[in-house]
């Protein structure tokens, strides 16, 4: 087991000395920094709190704990759901929510250059005016641009643009030693060497400290639009889904919920969903240059959704009408959330074809445990975020129940040759289900990794696939 050591004051005064008025210890730390949004993976109060503004200062920081053996731990926004952010070895909690500086938009090359703590929903006033767009969509907007990057954040365009790791072309990195290296730049294709870039993307900040992120930029589209479908039997609203993605009409959004959740959003945020008459629901989003050459897209998804069982198609042409629906899809987590007590997320992503036998599951799963369960996702790449829900169970029934629930959900995904994390990552509340998923042989290698970039273990302790040092 590897050991760090406690922050001193001697480290305080280096700290503060480095970060003037950005260093917090004891009584000054804020709560917030002891857990992420999925607060039933505990909490772990950081011995320290550095908001750095600066590679320069990110570099002397690291190079400071590294050479003194103290745990660093990246937090963006703090907005993670399986415990990436949070200090469970103690050390400090190293902070980019003072780096958020656009520093680049370049037009030309259809690039951006931001610092990692720019916020998603932020990020497209600076594009504003330039025509272009930055596709990949998280349904938390107020995470930000670096959590993504080192999650591999997907979200609900993913099925025609893809995940961040396909936007990201560019990043400067601080090693765990205070070695700054740039990987990738504004090229669009290399096959220069092995991509160390694609192994940072998605390593939530075991393999290095990410302070600059180069994107991807795409031509927006000038019109979209939503179909909303209301299915009475779930089988047939979910086996839609492969149909819908092969008509032709490139969608850029599938998305699968039921009418349980729809109800806790309506609760949540007070207005009414557009229809509620139905079981289940796909959403549909289509983007096109403009309305007319939509029109073919649409009168075919219509008449594909009612030949496969959909009661009705509705049509979400206007800014209250896409509001009404979106507004709603954007609010479930937080909507679950709201109407229980606690709760705990499974973020499996299977084959589309498999997605209703897993639904199914899910339902079979719950019922049989006493528990209730409440799913959505994006159906169109197969990841559902199922979460299940404590209500009044008491405290070691809950822990028993859940214990035994997710087990057997990951172990039906491993067996329809799903896998673990679709778009939220592993942190630690997920390492276990990992490592019973991809073997210990993909872990070994994980790990020899992690030791090639960080052989004294301190970037983000425990996370992921851990270090060497976790099994002496």
């Amino acid at each position: 087991m590897n050991t760090f050591n406690h922050v001193t004051e001697k480290d305080l005064a280096y700290f503060r000395k480095l970060l003037p008025g950005r260093v917090f210890f004891g009584e000054d730390i804020s709560s917030d920094y002891d857990h992420d949004e999925m607060t039933e993976y505990g909490h772990f109060m950081p011995e320290a709190v550095l908001q750095a503004q600066s590679t320069e200062e990110v570099s002397a920081v690291l190079k400071y704990c590294n050479e003194r053996h103290i745990a660093v731990t990246p937090r963006g926004a703090g907005t993670g759901l399986c415990g990436g952010c949070v200090a469970i070895h103690g050390g400090i909690v190293l902070s980019t929510e003072k780096m958020k500086k656009v520093l680049e938009v370049d037009t030309r090359n259809m690039t951006a250059t931001v610092e990692p703590g720019v916020l998603l929903m932020e990020f497209p006033k600076a594009l504003e005016g330039t025509g272009l767009f930055y596709p990949p969509d998280p349904g938390e907007k107020t995470a930000t641009m670096g959590g993504n990057a080192m999650t591999n954040a997907g979200g609900m365009r993913a099925v025609r643009y893809g995940v961040t790791r396909d936007y990201v072309l560019g990043m400067e990195v601080v090693l765990a030693d205070g070695s700054v290296i740039e990987l990738g730049g504004k090229t669009v294709k290399t096959s220069s060497g092995y991509s160390l870039i694609d192994l940072m993307i998605g390593s939530e900040g075991t393999l290095g400290f990410l302070t600059k992120l180069t994107v991807k930029l795409v031509p927006e589209p000038k019109v979209n639009l939503s179909l909303l479908m209301p299915f009475d039997d779930l089988d047939a609203c979910i086996g839609a889904v492969p149909r819908v993605l092969s008509c032709g009409c490139d969608p850029t959004a599938v998305e699968f919920m039921e009418r349980e959740v729809i109800s806790c959003a309506e609760t949540y945020l007070g207005k009414q969903f557009p229809d509620t008459s139905a079981n289940a629901y796909l959403l549909v989003r289509l983007d096109g240059p403009n309305s007319d050459a939509l029109q073919p897209a649409i009168d075919t998804l219509t008449d594909l959704a009612l030949s496969l069982g959909a009661k009705d198609v509705l049509l979400a042409d206007t800014d209250e009408r896409k509001e009404s629906i979106w507004n709603a899809r954007g609010a479930f987590l937080e909507a679950i959330k709201g109407s229980t007590t606690t709760m705990d997320e499974c973020d499996v992503v299977v084959p589309r074809d498999v997605i209703p036998e897993f639904v199914h599951k899910t339902v079979e799963i719950g019922k049989e445990a006493g528990v209730r369960i409440r799913s959505f996702g994006h159906a169109g790449d197969g990841n559902l975020h199922i979460y299940v829900c404590r209500d009044e169970l008491p405290e070691a029934e809950w822990k028993e129940k859940v214990a035994s629930v997710m087990e057997k959900l990951y172990a039906e995904a491993r067996a329809l040759n799903g896998e673990v994390s679709g778009e939220h990552g592993i942190g630690h509340a997920k390492k276990e289900f990992l490592r019973e998923s991809v073997g210990e042989k993909q872990i070994a290698l994980m790990r020899g990794i992690k030791a090639a970039f960080d052989p004294n273990g301190i970037l983000n302790p425990g996370k992921v696939a851990g270090s060497p040092f976790d099994d002496r």
